[in-house]
C-alpha cells in the first residue's frame, strides 16, 4: 500500500519540533490580519523568466523531460506567449523575455538572494533518468535521503535550479505539490512577510542536507515556500522566478499592503483584453508576489 508523505516533502529532517499533521488548521488570529482568507486556489502558481532564444529547450525540459502536464498557452499579445504546465491545482508558467528593471543572478542556490529553485516530486527514478538521457542531457545524480527516498539537483536550460525528489511509495497527491526555495537576506523580515502578511502556515524548520541549509517552510495547500539565509550581502535575483496568488478581492490585498508599507512593483490595475485585475508586490528581497483576481472586469480601470 502506498503512503502519502505528510506536511513537507523537502530534503531533510525536522528540527526541534514535533510532527504536525498535514491538515493542521492555520492560526486563525494570524489569518485575521493577513490576506490568506482571500486566496481562492489551493496552491500558488510560479513562473520562470528566461531569454527568448531558450524557449524551445525550456519547453522540452519542463514537458518531455520532467513530464509536466502541458496546458493551453496564453497569448499575451505583442508576440508574447505564456507557456503553462499544470501541477495539481497550480501551474508553472514559462515567460520568454527578461523584464526591464529586474535583476538576474542564477549560479548556485546559495550564490544569490531571491527564488533559487523549484522542488518537484516523482514516483520513478529510472523513468525520470531515462527521459534526461533520451533528450541528450546528463543523467541526474541522486543521493539517499535516509528515509527511503532520493534527491537530485539539476538546472533547467536557462540555468535555474530544480530539486527532484523521488517518492517510490508516494500517492497521487504527493506528486501534485511544488516547493519554492527562497534564499533571503533577513529571515525575520521574510518570515513576517509570508506568515503575517500572506498568512501561510508556518511549519517546523528542516535541515536540507542537499543544499546545506536550514529551511523555514510556509505552506498553502499544495505549495510550500522554503526560506533560508546564508548571508545578507549576496547579489539579488529578482527576475528569474516569481509567485502568483489567485484571490477573490485584489482591492483588499492592495489595501492591506498599503497599510503595511509593502513595496509595490506594479500598481493595482488590469490587463487590456483580459478579465483580470491585479497588484504586483515585492517581498523584502524583491521577489514578485503577484495577486490576481480573475473575473473582475467590472472593476478594471484603465
Amino acid at each position: 500500500m502506498k503512503k502519502c508523505y505528510a506536511i513537507l516533502l523537502s530534503f531533510g529532517a525536522f528540527l526541534a519540533a514535533p510532527a504536525v499533521l498535514a491538515e493542521e488548521a492555520p492560526d486563525e488570529q494570524a489569518m485575521t490580519d493577513s490576506v490568506r482568507s482571500l486566496i481562492t486556489q489551493n496552491s500558488m502558481n510560479v513562473y520562470r523568466r528566461f531569454e527568448p532564444e531558450q524557449t524551445e529547450a525550456m519547453v522540452e525540459f519542463y514537458d518531455a523531460v520532467l513530464g509536466l502536464k502541458p496546458l493551453q498557452p496564453i497569448d499575451l499579445g505583442g508576440g508574447q506567449t505564456m507557456i503553462l504546465f499544470g501541477i495539481g491545482s497550480g501551474q508553472i508558467k514559462l515567460a520568454a523575455g527578461l523584464k526591464e528593471g529586474r535583476q538576474y543572478h542564477l549560479d548556485g542556490v546559495n550564490d544569490g538572494t531571491g527564488i533559487r529553485l523549484f522542488t518537484l516530486f516523482f514516483p520513478d527514478e529510472s523513468a525520470l533518468v531515462e527521459r534526461f538521457v533520451s533528450h541528450g542531457l546528463a543523467a541526474p545524480e541522486f543521493i539517499e535521503r535516509g528515509d527511503g527516498t532520493r534527491a537530485a539537483l539539476v538546472k533547467d536550460p536557462g540555468g535555474f535550479s530544480v530539486e527532484m525528489i523521488i517518492l517510490p511509495d508516494g500517492c497521487a497527491e504527493d506528486f501534485e505539490k511544488v516547493e519554492i526555495g527562497i534564499n533571503v537576506s533577513d529571515l525575520g523580515a521574510s518570515r513576517d512577510f509570508y506568515n503575517d502578511f500572506v498568512g501561510l502556515d508556518e511549519l517546523p524548520p528542516i535541515k536540507n542536507e542537499l543544499l546545506g541549509v536550514v529551511q523555514y517552510p510556509y505552506r498553502h495547500g499544495e505549495t510550500t515556500i522554503n526560506l533560508w539565509s546564508v548571508g545578507d550581502s549576496l547579489p539579488a535575483d529578482t527576475g528569474s522566478a516569481g509567485i502568483q496568488y489567485v484571490v477573490s478581492d485584489v482591492e483588499a490585498v492592495n489595501a492591506n499592503a498599503e497599510k503595511r508599507n509593502i513595496t509595490v512593483e506594479t500598481p493595482l490595475g488590469g490587463l487590456p483584453g483580459f478579465d483580470l485585475r491585479f497588484v504586483w508586490l515585492n517581498d523584502p528581497d524583491g521577489v514578485t508576489n503577484y495577486f490576481a483576481q480573475i473575473g473582475a472586469s467590472e472593476s478594471i480601470k484603465n
